[in-house]
């Protein structure tokens, strides 16, 4: 388990008592409480102990290398993945008590593991995403036809939603899914490394939508990204991760660091403010016995722990 001192919202303010902390982090949509996430085939547990929660109507993106423990954190939010110990609060209900309908009107998921059957046409998989807010033998309606048009509208999917699936590219493919996700019209959102293997077009293209949904809405989204300048651009908070454990959390600017990227990456780089969040130049990889050679203002590896939010 970490040993951060910041409250679980990713800010820590030395002001607050620890009742309003505490007060603050029930309120928040989506919050992990001290969970401890494993799988059957390991030993250990992926997640031992973590606290995370979700600010409202913001992004907060979840980084860190390759095996850090990100998407393990994200399924276990998602009700993917039952904690082994501690809760998962959505909406201050224990998602364990909840049916999965309910869930699925309230949480949005797009996971790594989408599929579908090739034949579908994206119009018919982008209205399987209302299937929560109806029963079984219901008709369509015109709030699930609405919600379908406002997703494929947002995602971009006009020209192609008489497409089946399988004719269509990875990017694509990925724009369907997420108007899927979108037309269950919750109010947070998760997402698992949604531009991961798409070209350049592709990852803009997702990640103005996300965009879009933060500046347009007061939905509360969650996403785990694989490039970090990507992160400092998208986000509002970011959580750093390594080998299960949350290094830091904070803005962007106050968690990318070249302290940081020498600590959780294990990377010598550069780091320069820009209009769009922290630019991240990197020199080298770091090996066992490197010592870190960042300049002396480099923030410490928690030091977003102990930023005050404005």
């Amino acid at each position: 388990m970490s040993q951060n001192n910041s409250n679980s919202d990713g800010i820590a303010s030395t002001n607050d008592t620890a009742a309003g902390s505490q007060s603050g982090r029930w309120d928040r949509p989506l919050v992990g409480d001290d969970v401890v996430l494993s799988y059957s085939s390991a030993d250990d547990p992926v997640i031992d102990g973590e606290s995370i929660s979700a600010e409202p109507g913001a992004v907060t993106a979840l980084v860190g290398p390759n095996g850090s423990g990100k998407s393990t954190l994200l399924k276990g939010l998602a009700n993917q993945l039952e904690p082994d110990a501690g809760s998962v609060l959505l909406d201050g209900q224990d998602i364990q008590t909840l049916e999965t309908k309910a869930i699925a009107r309230k949480l949005g998921l797009l996971s790594q593991e989408s599929t579908s059957p090739n034949s579908i046409s994206v119009e018919d998989l982008v209205f399987h995403g209302r299937y929560p807010h109806r029963g079984f033998f219901d008709s369509v309606t015109e709030e699930d036809e609405a919600a379908v048009e406002r997703a494929i509208d947002l995602a971009g999917c006009g020209h192609i939603r008489e497409r089946e699936v399988g004719s269509l590219s990875g990017g694509q493919k990925q724009l369907a899914w997420i108007a899927m996700v979108l037309a269950q019209d919750t109010d947070v959102l998760l997402l698992d490394e949604p531009t991961t293997f798409l070209d350049l077009h592709h990852q803009l293209e997702v990640m103005e939508i996300i965009e879009t949904l933060r500046d347009e809405s007061d939905i509360t989204i969650v996403v785990v990204l694989h490039d970090i300048e990507q992160a400092a651009r998208l986000a509002d908070r970011m959580v750093a991760l390594k080998d299960g454990e949350i290094q830091a959390r904070g803005r962007p600017e106050d968690v990318v660091t070249e302290q940081l990227l020498a600590d959780v990456f294990e990377i010598e780089a550069e780091v320069s403010a820009t209009a769009h969040g922290p630019r991240v130049n990197p020199i080298r990889a770091r090996h066992d016995g490197d010592e870190h050679t960042a300049g002396d203002d480099s923030a410490e590896p928690d030091r977003a722990e102990e930023v005050v939010a404005e």
